[in-house]
């Protein structure tokens, strides 16, 4: 039977699968292997292979299934050996996408290619994200299988771990793209991808400081090297996979913004961008704390340049909240008048450089090289006030992956981020993009 292709609330038809299809055999074995593990032997209360007598009596067993079992217990057997293949099947799958050398692209390219969307090119695009998806996301799998500390047996880190799993299991179950029905369902099943992969940063950072918690205090965050160097590969390959994804499905959108090829923006007004940025993140403090600074932005507002709108909203974001809670927290409890955060654009030949700047009190000069690592902040920790888990809220600070994570985001496209601070005044932020748009992604 060919895959059925069926229309629902959205624009674009929905993929559901065929019949005996992979997948169905994958829930089938999931629930066998359940049923095997809450089987118990009769008149024990235990599994067949914590069974202490099998020793004493070798002929009532074969193996670790008791004859008392019959017929039965060749079922479980049968079920736990096949449920044991298809991990073990899985695993060498994994480990065979995740060897292959993934393919980047640069923000030019894209542009380019998306500039007029056709059915053949878009045919293409899904084509070439079917293996490239599959490659990069089993780079990660692999991964988080073998990570130092412990950190892969933390709960949050086994979630992502699995989010990652299941997105694998997805493209590799895919049939081949052959025609527009089969692109349109394979669109509809990465937009679902991307959602379920909504919330791996503040997972990952709920693990990172669930381990840090379970560190030695005198534990260093240099001690880490490898954990950090683990985290910016991790990241900078979901902002590729993220950006591969969101690109590919923008391009389906039939009434695009003026100046838009999919998520690109090639007028974009980096002034806008940071009003708006700004003030969300004063919204931010103004929650935490009851009050804000006020945000001085300075440049020319007619400029624009290409750029992905949510990626510059981002890093502004991150880096206006720092400086807003900075300067908050100096001045709360003083007469002085508060000063504000100050916003300069510069329109370069190279790069559009957008300065960040706060009266703060600076940060410590033994602090800075801390600053981009994923276990430092100077705020309090949020596991300490949210003991269930992920919280779906924006907070001010504590996970301390604001940073880092910004600067990887400038670094995708070939951008960079600084920081100077001057310790009893406050700290100014260098945001370099690049304009020219010629740069490969980073790929780790």
């Amino acid at each position: 039977m060919g895959n059925r292709v069926e229309l629902g609330h959205s624009d674009y038809p929905r993929y559901v699968p065929p019949h005996g299809w992979l997948k169905e055999e994958q829930r089938r074995i999931s629930l066998m292997t359940c049923l095997w593990e809450s089987s118990v032997m009769p008149n024990t209360g235990r599994r067949p292979e914590t069974n202490k007598n099998a020793s004493r009596h070798p002929k009532m067993y074969h193996g670790r299934y008791p004859a008392s079992l019959g017929v039965g217990g060749g079922v479980l057997m049968a079920l736990k050996h096949a449920a044991e293949n298809f991990a073990k099947s899985l695993k060498e799958e994994v480990q065979r996408w995740g060897s292959m050398k993934p393919t980047g692209v640069s923000l030019k390219y894209m542009m380019e290619f998306g500039s007029r969307p056709k059915d053949k090119k878009l045919l293409i695009s899904a084509q070439f994200l079917l293996k490239e998806l599959s490659i990069r996301i089993a780079r990660r799998a692999m991964e988080l299988e073998n990570l130092p500390y412990g950190l892969s047996l933390k709960p949050a880190v086994l979630k992502v771990r699995n989010w990652y799993l299941d997105s694998f299991r997805d493209l590799r179950s895919f049939p081949e793209i052959k025609d527009r029905d089969n692109e349109l369902a394979f669109t509809q099943m990465i937009k679902m991808i991307k959602v379920r992969h909504n919330n791996v940063v503040p997972a990952m950072a709920l693990g990172v400081q669930q381990l840090k918690k379970d560190l030695d205090p005198n534990f260093v965050p240099k001690d880490l090297q490898e954990i950090h160097q683990f985290l910016d590969r991790f990241y900078l390959s979901r902002i590729g996979i993220r950006m591969l994804i969101g690109q590919h499905v923008a391009l389906h959108d039939p009434d695009p913004e003026p100046g838009c090829i999919g998520q690109i923006n090639t007028r974009l007004s980096p002034m806008q961008v940071a009003r708006i940025a700004s003030e969300d993140a004063r919204c931010i403090c103004f929650r935490e704390y009851g009050n804000a600074p006020d945000v001085n932005i300075y440049g020319d507002p007619n400029f624009t340049f290409p750029y992905v709108p949510s990626h510059l909203h981002l890093m502004i974001f991150e880096l206006v909240k720092n400086s807003l809670r900075a300067v908050q927290e100096r001045f709360m409890s003083s007469d002085k008048d508060v000063p504000p955060i100050r916003i300069i654009v510069a329109d370069g030949i190279e790069d559009v450089t957008i300065k960040i700047s706060d009266e703060g009190g600076g940060i410590p000069r033994s602090g800075l090289p801390k600053i981009f690592t994923y276990l430092y902040s100077t705020a309090k920790n949020p596991l300490d006030e949210n003991q269930e888990g992920l919280s779906e809220a924006v907070i001010m600070a504590g996970y301390g992956y604001g940073l880092p994570i910004s600067r990887l985001y400038a670094r995708y496209f070939g951008g960079d981020l600084q920081i100077i601070s001057m310790e009893g005044y406050g700290t100014d932020a260098y945001l370099h993009l690049s304009r020219l748009g010629d740069s490969q992604e980073p790929l780790p």
